[in-house]
């Protein structure tokens, strides 16, 4: 039941939507450019928010943090009720299942060092979306990290904020090259913060069609490989002046990473 306010807990119910493996790139993303802080944390609590109608999100992001930290704990939260009580048959050494929403209940007044909150706020309204993020990162140990975001359902495409205690840091996209057309085919999947702001003038829809002329300026190169062009469009990209983090190694992922300050959207 989609957009019904839970009893209880701070949110509405989300339609659950889920799929094995759909969130397999921002969980890579995490594990390899933020896992000096889980390694560094003294408690290394995570915390899946609206895991939807299965668990599958919240049993492979345990999974694949603890090649990172073993000992990694995982949390899954989810605003239904129903939802949690079927999670219970997964739930396993290092991995837990809570009622709750943007409070984020955790026992003992624990704080996670990562929260993430994946295809949760697609149903807010735009203006909701800094208070959540406010209250979210609230909820965070020192120095934590809050990733909010949005994939289609079989998370070939996936955009994603990084947010610390100051505020949004990165704009993340990732994709399935073999899927793309162009780069602007991800304005699909902005997270709500941007979703509306694809429009001239604003950074974000710059951002986007600078990045389809990189793209189509590399056409030759997609007969090496899809790869190939995308990486050396996001090196044009950077080349032009966008403010374009990471290298290759990332890139050849199907990722690019740029500082939030640049596709900010304007007052």
């Amino acid at each position: 039941m989609s957009g019904v306010r839970a009893v209880g807990a701070v949110g509405v119910v989300t339609r659950g939507t889920t799929n094995p493996n759909r969130l397999r790139r921002m969980d890579r993303w995490i594990a390899d450019r933020h896992a000096w802080q889980l390694r560094g944390a003294a408690d290394p609590l995570v915390v899946d928010l609206g895991y939807g109608a299965a668990p599958w999100t919240a049993v492979e992001l345990l999974g694949r943090l603890r090649r990172v930290r073993p000992d990694a704990e995982v949390i899954g939260i989810e605003i239904d009720p129903a939802r949690v009580a079927a999670a219970q048959a997964y739930a396993r050494d290092g991995l837990t299942f809570r009622h709750g929403g943007f409070e984020v209940p955790l026992p003992g007044g624990r704080r996670p060092v990562l929260i993430r909150a994946a295809n949760v706020l697609r149903q807010y309204g735009e203006a909701e979306v800094a208070a959540v993020w406010d209250r979210l990162r609230a909820r965070l140990a020192p120095g934590g990290l809050l990733v909010e975001g949005t994939c289609d359902e079989i998370g070939r495409r996936h955009v994603w904020v990084a947010l610390g205690p100051d505020g949004p840091r990165t704009l993340t996209f990732a994709t399935r090259l073999a899927s793309l057309d162009r780069p602007s085919d991800l304005a699909e999947r902005l997270p709500k913060a941007l979703i509306h702001r694809n429009v001239p003038g604003e950074p974000v829809h710059a951002f986007l069609s600078a990045f389809d002329r990189t793209w189509a300026a590399a056409a030759p190169l997609s007969s090496l490989s899809a790869r190939q062009r995308w990486t050396h469009a996001v090196r044009e990209l950077r080349a032009t002046g966008w403010p374009v983090l990471d290298g290759p190694t990332r890139w050849r992922q199907g990722e690019v990473t740029v500082t939030w300050s640049a596709v900010a959207p304007r007052e």
